[in-house]
């Protein structure tokens, strides 16, 4: 939002409205004295729950002179709102965009300004002012009546979901051009941005439109952690059967990789790196039987599960993939969406990130990859067989089921036993 420096000047000089504030900052010693804390936590937070904004820092908010902020401070203001962001807004806001900017001052020279970009939020946040909306150039406490109306529309069947936000610190030239074509079907003669359009991988249009998606930022760049720095795959292969066994001999862990990249190569290179670390019982009674401790094809149903249905909104998180001797565990943040339970998953579909799930429905399942089977041609399949295939495939393979569990209400873990080997 106002991405030019002529355009936010010109912003600056229309003063404050709906989508601008400025502050001037002072300092006492080693500590921001003014703006206060909880005023800045107010403004940031009537941004997010209306229709997002900016907030320019080193401005005079009487004169609207381009006052500036000590270069050496710029790291302090930085953290200033950093630190708003995480402990003064509920739930945090982490997502505001922070850039440091040279703007002319009244004297001619240039000074150091820092431009807080804040997008509208999915969720209704909270600060300490109560839950605060922006109405002309003040922010004010919404009524109950409007604020039940905010919390309806932001449900968790929103209409504007997270893999459909725009990433403002993303341009649209850093998406990946072959990376989009590979969605193009049939005879579509679109170009290259009306396709990304289409395919929910642009921001809709107008100032949304000049930056990728989240679903864009996360299959059609090559390093989607440069903007989401959560959405990866930790995956650790342990020797024994908790990750303290072996622990004194500095030997509990085979194997350890962080799997990055867009979501189609975490897919499958996180099913090589099972593969790569699984035991092969081996017995021979009339010929030689390799039995591999899982059924790939539903290691693959739960990869592609967790990395589809995953909250990529919750910041700090990670998918895990955590194998031991005897079985793998799959954490995959956020809880079960629309008031499923872990019983439902069997029977009901209720998942969230539609347009990533839609692009990854067009990706071609991984070649190369054993006991994948041929009955699978893309990444997922739309008709809701991936837990009954998790289910099924693993009970049968080890004479265990699976065993899928909540946890706080933030993740999701699934359990995938290992085949005992033969007595043979």
């Amino acid at each position: 939002m106002l991405d030019s420096q002529t355009d936010l000047l010109k912003k600056i000089r229309l003063r404050e409205d709906s989508y601008l504030e400025v502050k001037e900052v002072r300092f006492a010693g080693k500590r921001i004295s003014d703006p206060h804390r909880d005023s800045i936590a107010d403004t940031i937070t009537a941004f997010a729950n209306t229709r997002g904004g900016v907030l320019v820092l080193g401005v005079d908010d009487k004169t609207f002179d381009i006052v500036g902020i000590p270069v050496e401070r710029i790291e302090l203001v930085t953290n200033f709102i950093h630190e708003i962001c995480t402990d003064k807004i509920e739930p945090s806001l982490e997502t505001v965009l922070i850039e440091h900017l040279l703007l002319p001052s009244c004297t001619g020279e240039e000074s150091v300004v820092v431009k807080v970009d804040v997008s509208q939020s999915l969720f209704v946040h909270r600060s300490p002012g109560g839950y605060m909306q922006r109405v002309g150039n003040a922010k004010r406490s919404m009524s109950p009546d409007y604020l039940a109306r905010m919390f309806q529309q932001r449900s968790q069947s929103r209409l504007i979901r997270f893999d459909e936000m725009p990433v403002h610190s993303a341009l649209l030239t850093e998406l990946d051009q072959p990376m989009v074509e590979r969605f193009r079907t049939g005879g579509a003669r679109d170009d290259f941005e009306t396709l990304a359009r289409k395919m929910g991988m642009i921001g809709r249009r107008g100032e949304d439109g000049r930056h990728p998606t989240v679903a864009g930022v996360l299959m059609a760049t090559s390093e989607p952690q440069q903007w989401l720095a959560h959405a990866y795959i930790q995956a650790v292969a342990y020797r024994g059967k908790s990750p303290t066994d072996f622990k004194e001999s500095g030997l509990y862990q085979i194997d350890a990789q962080d799997i990055t990249g867009p979501l189609d190569s975490q897919i499958k290179d996180a099913c090589l790196f099972v593969i790569k670390n699984q035991k092969v019982r081996a017995s021979k009674k009339i010929a030689r039987v390799e039995t591999p401790q899982y059924d790939m094809a539903a290691v693959f149903e739960a990869i592609v599960n967790a990395v589809a249905h995953r909250d990529y909104s919750m910041h700090g998180t990670r998918i895990r993939l955590h194998m031991f001797s005897d079985r793998i565990e799959f954490y995959s943040p956020g809880s079960l969406p629309n008031a499923m339970t872990v019983d439902d998953l069997a029977y009901r579909q209720a998942g969230r990130n539609e347009t990533l799930n839609s692009l990854l429905a067009k990706c071609p399942a991984p070649a190369g990859i054993s006991g994948l089977g041929t009955q699978r041609s893309f990444l997922m399949d739309r008709r809701g067989i991936g837990v009954p295939t998790i289910l099924e495939k693993s009970e049968q393979h080890s004479g265990r089921q699976p065993v899928y569990e909540v946890l706080g209400d933030a993740e999701l873990r699934l359990t995938i036993y290992a085949a005992e080997p033969d007595d043979d």
